[in-house]
């Protein structure tokens, strides 16, 4: 008898996990320096986590138990972030609202479990991140795509909610600013529109701000500014270049708090308490930190400017986090093919939009220039030669 998998497992694959993959296959099977990957995929800083942090790691290791910690977080960590709340963007937000998670991810876990139940209905942007989607679906939500264009920043507007009205009742409303994988921003009046249509439809509002801290303008506006509704998810991964630490967090309203709580509880334990500790110094290494933010827009201008020579030249200039998403449809009708080409003849690893965008991602590739100013050079260098 042949038993049978679950449904809910039944989703799409990360695929930027599966180049991430085949990348450190050819790296592996390299003979020279030369024949090595340039890792455009993955959106991970290529730098490690502030000095601070990693003394701090060193001092837990010998002057602490590492034990569980409270489910929602240690509260000097739910404090400090509460803090950060108030330094960065003037808002006052309690600790008991702070909830520390197991990355990011964890945070989107609980929030999707604690706010939506089964069968409901989430708009989310197409373009946006592959694991909303995914992670709804296992749940038994429904996510709703939005068809962004290129005019409103790929972003999801008011208007666009409302066509989606006569398909059936929304319950939740994703949005991410600064976006995977298109870099743009909402701007405050953005926020302030959405929330306000949130607000008048009853929908649940999450706002992804994972990349806060790497803009290249003006600074990100967070949806706390705008009420205390929205549930809000930020991370250690990105600006604080911690992604292997697994170390999330998000700002909850008041209602949502407990279930939260008592789902931490019985699925989580609680997150993991070597980078809680290692994370309290995080906030104060803000010198290395905009040291990260000034190169990843030196690398954002050396791919703007040299990969037009290689004919992706149809692509907007991110607002912030480290990303480029070019239309490569005068290059290919299947950007995951023509991403296994570049691969396999350029040595360049990059991620076909169809891990963002299910209708229209064949025409879209995505570039991360998370990496050293050298490896954007010499991608660009490699990526010039292939489509000579």
């Amino acid at each position: 008898m042949t038993l049978k998998s679950s449904r809910r497992s039944r989703i799409q694959p990360f695929i930027v996990m599966d180049v991430l993959r085949a990348a450190n296959a050819r790296d592996a099977a390299a003979r020279t320096p030369d024949e090595r990957c340039i890792h455009l995929e993955v959106g991970q800083p290529g730098t490690s986590a502030p000095a601070a942090v990693i003394e701090a790691a060193r001092r837990a290791l010998t002057d602490h138990r590492l034990g569980y910690t409270e489910s929602l977080g240690i509260p000097e960590l739910r404090a400090r972030i509460a803090r950060h709340y108030r330094e960065a963007y003037g808002v006052a937000v309690p600790p008991e609202r702070v909830v520390v998670t197991s990355g990011s991810s964890g945070a989107f876990l609980l929030a999707f479990l604690a706010a939506f139940d089964a069968g409901e209905r989430v708009a989310l942007a197409d373009p946006g991140y592959p694991a909303y989607r995914n992670m709804l679906k296992a749940l038994d939500l429904e996510p709703v795509g939005v068809a962004a264009a290129p005019e409103s920043k790929f972003q999801p507007t008011p208007a666009a909610l409302d066509s989606l009205a006569g398909a059936g009742r929304l319950d939740g409303l994703i949005i991410a600013s600064p976006a995977n994988p298109t870099g743009s921003m909402l701007s405050a009046a953005d926020l302030v529109g959405l929330a306000a249509w949130c607000g008048s439809h009853g929908v649940r509002l999450v706002s992804d701000e994972i990349y806060h801290g790497i803009v290249y303008g003006e600074p990100a506006a967070t949806a706390l500014q705008f009420g205390d509704e929205a549930i809000v998810v930020n991370s250690f991964s990105k600006y604080y270049s911690m992604t292997g630490w697994r170390l999330g967090w998000m700002v909850l309203p008041p209602d949502l708090v407990r279930a939260v709580e008592v789902l931490a509880q019985n699925l989580f334990i609680s997150p993991p308490t070597l980078p809680q500790l290692a994370a309290l110094a995080a906030f104060d290494a803000t010198d290395e930190l905009e040291a990260n933010v000034a190169r990843y827009r030196r690398n954002r201008d050396i791919l703007l400017a040299r990969l037009p020579h290689a004919g992706f030249e149809r692509f907007s200039a991110p607002d912030g986090a480290f990303y480029l998403y070019a239309d490569v449809a005068h290059l290919t009708n299947d950007s995951e093919v023509f991403c296994e080409r570049m691969l396999a003849e350029a040595g360049v690893a990059a991620t076909p939009g169809t891990d963002f965008d299910p209708s229209r991602g064949r025409a879209y590739v995505r570039f991360s220039f998370a990496g050293s100013e050298a490896e954007m050079e010499e991608a660009a260098r490699r990526l010039i030669a292939w489509r000579r």
